[in-house]
């Protein structure tokens, strides 16, 4: 039974490179340790009952010890998000609730506002909508 418990730790440890979750690993772990229990008995229940009360274990000891070290709330603006929150300016007159363009980073784009924007004025990116920045001045 031995081999059973080598070759499903081998798909565990293969599986967790494919992926990104960090949570197949314990399973090979857990898989090892009832290859290791089944040198010592040949109970298939009891080598099951190692694996699975092994996983759990090496699961839950791990999960706060993973939330701690790596953050979930450091989210990368991406594409065209990576503009919200920056400073820009505006080169062609935004009308109250109408189209002008806006100055950011380089690029040109189309924006909107609850308010007249004269051009030339500073404005902070608010969200983007579709392919239109929302902006309010400074």
């Amino acid at each position: 039974m031995w081999l059973f418990w080598l070759v499903a730790a081998g798909i565990f440890f293969v599986g967790e490179i494919i992926t990104v979750g960090f949570l197949i690993f314990w399973l090979g772990i857990a898989a090892v340790l009832a290859m290791l229990t089944s040198f010592f008995t040949e109970n298939v229940v009891i080598q099951t009952a190692v694996f699975v009360i092994s996983s759990i274990v090496l699961i839950l000891l791990t999960k706060p010890l993973i939330n701690k070290y790596i953050s979930k709330d450091d989210k990368v603006a991406t594409n065209a998000y990576r503009v919200i929150g920056k400073k820009g300016i505006v080169i062609k007159k935004i009308p109250a609730d109408g189209i002008g363009q806006v100055k950011v980073s380089g690029e040109i784009w189309s924006a909107t506002s609850n308010a007249d924007i004269a051009e030339g004025t500073k404005v902070k990116i608010l969200e983007i909508n579709g392919v239109k920045l929302i902006v309010a001045p400074l």
